[in-house]
């Protein structure tokens, strides 16, 4: 099964809160956006953002120019769905990030939910290239992973865990990191991941 075909099938066969990830309202994003956006008009994506509530929240926080990439249109649709007319103002993506060009650059790239899946080393070194040249000059590129005491799997694939320091050494040639910290996420089914939570200023 590809990348593609797995991430379709989680989406068609598990509502939201049938998932680990699942946020109704993701508080530390959404802190960590609103510290580091300069305007509501600032261009912000939002990578493997799926059916999530980020989305939401920043639309009711008054945020006019959002984007949300997910390589899985089943979980695009939901999102749209859920969001009715609002679904017109955001900027929506299908995409697998490895193969991603952008059309411009954003201000705030926030990922909570693909980087730590990106096991091969192309992979990542795309990826790197990817935030190097398409975050604006002074923008903020905002970086959850699972930490180095994380889970070793999540849905079904192997996953890459990171340490503060990990974090800082992938990222250090374009960006300085503003602030870093761990962050316990509690999940719909009681259980805790440890995620690394990373914030760089180019």
């Amino acid at each position: 099964m590809s990348r593609k075909e797995h991430w379709e099938n989680i989406y068609s066969n598990k509502q939201m809160n049938e998932v680990s990830w699942f946020q109704q309202e993701p508080t530390t994003s959404l802190a960590l956006i609103q510290k580091n956006t300069q305007s509501k008009d600032d261009a912000i994506i939002d990578i493997g953002g799926g059916d999530g509530f980020l989305v939401d929240n920043l639309l009711e926080l008054g945020y006019t120019n959002i984007t949300v990439l997910d390589i899985s249109a089943n979980a695009i649709n939901k999102a749209k769905e859920r969001l009715g007319i609002n679904a017109d103002k955001v900027k929506w993506i299908i995409s697998d990030i490895t193969e991603f060009i952008p059309t411009k650059k954003y201000d705030i790239w926030h990922d909570r939910a693909v980087f730590h899946f990106l096991t091969q080393e192309q992979d990542i070194e795309y990826y790197k290239i990817l935030v190097d040249d398409n975050i604006s000059d002074n923008g903020c590129f905002i970086l959850a992973t699972f930490a180095d005491d994380g889970p070793e799997k999540c849905s079904g694939l192997e996953v890459c865990k990171y340490s503060e320091k990990d974090m800082e050494n992938s990222f250090s040639i374009a960006f300085k990191v503003k602030e870093s910290f761990k962050y316990k996420h509690l999940t719909p089914f009681g259980t805790i991941q440890n995620f690394i939570f990373s914030v760089f200023r180019k």
